[in-house]
């Protein structure tokens, strides 16, 4: 079995998650450019790209550069409004384990897929919500994340998509992992849950 997912032996309250999501998308919402993302961590610098580099292929399986490089690194602040949420508790966490650059509340909406695409840094995913038909591809591997709190280590600099065949949108908090030194004790093969 390839190991594109990796479970890790962190897990997080899913009921809390959902509380703070909640709480995030009545007092920031789903808006800007990325109608489908609510940032956590904000840049330094408030010009900064919210949309990063990556790769996909064009119609002759071609590799194309796609949206500019993003200083993931700048991604620093943690966003005021939901200081006193969750979301806190969860960061924190994931920043003993990992150097961590932006960490997104991403949203997909029913009966969409994202583009066959690789990024220059792996994830993190934390799903919130989620429906039997949403399921995660890197490779030829795919795989469903129950929204039970676990934590998932996804190799995204491999190409992959995620694609929502449910009814309802699918949530996943999403950070972008800055070095790939974590210890080894924090990794479980996935194996379905």
């Amino acid at each position: 079995m390839e190991d594109n997912f990796q479970k890790l032996n962190i897990h997080f309250d899913a009921d809390a998650l959902r509380e703070a999501y909640e709480f995030a998308v009545n007092n920031l919402g789903f808006s800007g450019d990325l109608v489908n993302c609510i940032s956590l961590i904000l840049p330094s610098n408030s010009d900064a790209e919210q949309r990063g580099i990556f790769w996909t292929k064009d119609q002759n399986y071609e590799e194309v550069q796609v949206e500019k490089f993003v200083d993931e690194s700048a991604y620093k602040i943690f966003q005021p409004i939901l200081m006193d949420t969750y979301f806190k508790n969860v960061y924190d966490t994931l920043s003993q384990h990992f150097k961590i650059g932006r960490v997104r509340i991403l949203k997909l909406n029913p009966r969409t897929s994202l583009s066959y695409h690789r990024d220059p840094e792996n994830r993190l995913h934390i799903p919130i919500v989620t429906n039997p038909g949403a399921l995660m591809i890197v490779n030829n591997q795919c795989v469903h994340m129950p929204a039970n709190g676990s934590v998932y280590h996804m190799k995204t600099t491999e190409y992959h998509t995620a694609l929502n065949g449910g009814d309802e949108p699918r949530i996943h908090l999403v950070a972008t992992i800055l070095d790939e030194n974590p210890e080894e004790e924090l990794y479980a093969v996935y194996g379905g849950d």
